[in-house]
This record gives C-alpha cells, structure tokens and sequence, in this order.
C-alpha cells in the first residue's frame, strides 16, 4: 500500500528533496545521487522546466521504495496529470481541500502546507497523510513544540523552508518529524556531484540526531 510505504520511507530518512527548477536531462543523475546518500522522498515542483517528465524519469529510475511526488500542487487537474505521470506523493503549498480530496481520491499521499493549528485540523480532516509546516523559517522550533502538544503522535510534522543541517537537531527536539528541504540541498545549476555532497551532509545530521535518540 503506497501509504505503507510512504510512512516507511519518513521512517527510515524523514528528509524530502524539493528539486524546484531542475530539468530533465539532469533528474536521473540527481536523483541518483539522493537515493545513494539516504533520500527515500523526491519531489519535483511543478513550477519547474517541464515537470512531469521529470517525475516520469524519477520513477523509471529509482527503486520502488524511493517515493516520488510533485510540489506546488495546487488543483484538482494537476493531481491526475502528477498520477499519470508516475508521481506518488502531492505536497502543497496551501491547504485547499479540493486539492486533498483530489490527490486522495486518486490513491496518492498528500502533505498540503499549513501554518496555523486551524489549518492543520482541516487538512486533516479533509484526509491529509502529513502535515507541511510552511515556511519554517517563519514559524520556528517553538511552534513545532506547541504544535506537538495538540497535533496528534501518529501525525508527522514537517517543517519546510529554510531548514539547514545545523538546524535538524534544534527542530527533532521540538517535534518534528522530518523536512521539506529546498534551496540548501538543490538549487538550478548544482552537479549531481555537489547535491549528492549536500544530501550527505543532512543525511548525517539525520542519522546522529537519531543515534542519540536511541542512547
């Protein structure tokens, strides 16, 4: 079941690459590139140079357990094109229900942007798998913790803007349950080389906030 699988991967590495701007011709390399460091979650936004087909490359390329999705999500039409790509997961900037409903109806995950406790709640009401907190940079460790306190255990909070590997520990301790992570990991123009080298560098932030954890 692709929720199954989408939960493991948040598990197992709660990082998700926001590749916005890349194009085709360089997606296999980087996806590569994330999937070798520890990434198990990709999103092309749809906002980028011809999007779709860089999905459909992701998913051709990468094994099964590498959830693929589309971010800037924002209608009902573009989640059936986002499907018939090969796309998985939809993330959203906003939380418009038309667009949850969509993406659920049409058996795909759904982490729509919120950044108010009431927009939480109706998104999950509206059938939200995971919350986007968007932007974090706004928003803060100290409202990650608040939200903790009344955002049920099973639902995972993930902020999103802004996040870089100094920060995962800070934002972990709070309550967050992974990250969206954008311009710090992937920005046009980056060799797959040097996005590789910055998956690593948050992989191992990942890794030894969970290490200490388990101690």
């Amino acid at each position: 079941m692709l929720k199954n699988l989408f939960q493991h991967a948040l598990r197992d590495c709660g990082l998700i690459a926001i590749l916005r701007g890349v194009r085709p011709d360089e997606v296999e390399a980087i996806g590569h590139a994330l999937y070798e460091a520890g990434f198990r979650i990709i999103e092309v936004p749809l906002n980028s140079p011809e999007p779709l087909q860089s999905i459909a490359t992701l998913r051709r390329a990468l094994p099964a357990d590498c959830i693929i999705g589309a971010g800037t999500v924002l209608s009902p039409e573009a989640v059936l094109q986002v499907k018939e790509a090969g796309g998985e997961l939809i993330v959203m900037p906003h939380s418009d229900a038309r667009v949850i409903s969509a993406a659920k109806e049409a058996g795909l995950c759904c982490a729509p942007g919120v950044a108010t406790v009431t927009e939480a709640f109706a998104a999950l009401a509206a059938g939200a798998d995971v919350l986007k907190m968007f932007p974090a940079e706004q928003l803060g460790p100290h409202v990650v913790k608040a939200w903790r306190a009344v955002i049920p255990a099973s639902v995972a909070l993930l902020p999103v803007g802004g996040i870089l590997p100094s920060s995962v520990s800070v934002f972990i301790d709070a309550g967050a349950s992974g990250f969206g992570l954008g311009s710090a990991l992937y920005k046009p123009g980056l060799t797959a080389a040097a996005v590789g080298e910055n998956a690593k560098a948050f992989v191992s932030a990942w890794q030894t906030r969970a290490a200490a954890s388990v101690k």
